[in-house]
């Protein structure tokens, strides 16, 4: 074959159509249930904003956004995460002039061009929810439960927040001078990207998988005892707050996420992953982010899940979608006057919102029975010559294996009375 898809970018066959319908019309359900309303950014936004809004030492900026010049001499990047795009959209269109918090959401692909692996994509779909303009954790609470709720309504067990706090500018700085003295004279055991993150992101020292760097992480200062007291007091509601809910978690000082905005909260939830990745979604607060990006101080929260990774965990967890239904009618017909008739009663069934499906081309009856099968059809509707001259037509429900001439004024209300 001349053309293949483009490494680790994918085609999303029939077959998985039933997950992504199921996993949206519950994202769709639950968002409504909270009150957050669906914006939509575009996919193509000003590389500067990624870089002002991310932070330019990140491994996103560094090496993973899909950036370019475009014909107009823009230097123009495909999305590698919503959130900045997120804030460009509520200060632009005047969204920060709203009651507060504004509560939004969507749904849509993002680009990075990193190593493939199991529900890592370069191309891949996420869901995304943000809050802005409340420092209360209660709004943490609130965030972190639209995640958990998708999880459990789909069917996952086992479910654990993973819960740390990452201090504020007036008390991360302190904490991470202590990490890079800590560090220093470890320099020469540890990973090459972490010699680098040494002095450009010290934060994300912690968030290292590689097994040379575990023992240096493992005996590292950890930072919620290093917290000033706004954000000690902020930490220790939001735990106050999730014990009320009753929902499990774990104060994991080693969680940072790779993102430069994040301030005080930041959490995953974890379930039955695939293979050692157990995180099914991740984010949190971002309260100096607006600030960054032009506007007034503005505290915000929020958190993105890729869709691909919830599939995969479905699938290998054996949870169902909901099947989408298959057209309920088959029509089959004889020649080309019943071809005519079975053409405008194909069209009276779907008036009617019944799915039918025509037969093309000229088959056998016993192709034509074959496919309906395929088809999951309920119902063959049979057109020949002899219908023609009695004006009805032959109804074989094929679940019973029984068959009926209908007149044909009276097919459509006969069919809707059986698939009531």
């Amino acid at each position: 074959m001349q053309y293949k898809s483009i490494t680790g970018v994918r085609d999303i066959l029939p077959d998985e159509q039933p997950y992504w319908r199921t996993i949206e019309k519950k994202i769709y359900e639950i968002t409504q249930l909270y009150g957050y309303l669906r914006v939509d950014p575009p996919i193509l936004e000003k590389t500067a904003l990624f870089v002002r809004g991310v932070g330019d030492a990140t491994d996103i900026v560094e090496k993973e956004m899909y950036s370019f010049i475009d014909k107009g001499e823009n230097d123009v990047t495909m999305r590698p995460e919503f959130t900045a795009g997120f804030m460009r959209l509520y200060l632009e269109n005047g969204l920060h002039k709203l009651p507060k918090p504004i509560k939004l959401f969507t749904i849509g692909p993002i680009f990075r061009y990193e190593r493939p692996a199991a529900g890592r994509f370069r191309q891949h779909t996420q869901f995304n929810v943000e809050a802005v303009g409340e420092s209360d954790p209660a709004l943490d609470l609130e965030v972190m439960s639209i995640a958990w709720q998708l999880y459990a309504e789909l069917g996952f067990s086992g479910l654990l927040f993973q819960l740390n706090s990452t201090g504020c500018p007036v008390c991360r700085p302190d904490y991470v001078d202590k990490l890079r003295d800590y560090y220093r004279p470890h320099v020469d055991s540890i990973c090459d990207d972490c010699r680098r993150r040494l002095e450009r992101n010290a934060l994300r020292l912690l968030d290292c998988k590689k097994e040379q760097c575990q023992p240096i992480i493992a005996r590292a200062p950890i930072i919620s005892d290093h917290l000033c007291r706004e954000c000690d007091d902020h930490f220790t509601l939001l735990q106050s707050y999730l014990d009320l809910t009753g929902r499990p978690y774990e104060v994991n000082p080693r969680l940072v996420r790779g993102l430069d905005y994040y301030t005080k909260t930041v959490f995953e939830v974890w379930a039955q992953g695939i293979g050692a990745q157990k995180a099914m979604c991740g984010g949190g607060r971002y309260d100096g982010l607006i600030e960054q990006l032009g506007g007034e101080p503005t505290p915000g929260i929020g958190f993105g899940s890729g869709i691909e990774r919830i599939i995969m965990s479905m699938q290998e967890q054996g949870l169902a979608p909901e099947p989408i239904a298959a057209p309920s009618v088959f029509l089959a017909h004889f020649g080309e006057d019943a071809r005519r008739s079975a053409i405008q009663l194909t069209f009276s069934l779907r008036a009617h919102k019944i799915g039918a499906l025509l037969s093309f081309g000229s088959k056998s009856i016993k192709t034509m029975m074959r496919n309906a099968d395929r088809q999951n059809a309920r119902f063959a509707i049979l057109i020949g010559e002899d219908e023609l001259r009695q004006n009805a037509v032959a109804v074989k429900d094929l679940r019973e294996s029984t068959q009926i001439t209908v007149p044909m004024a009276d097919v459509v209300a006969f069919l809707a009375d059986r698939l009531a």
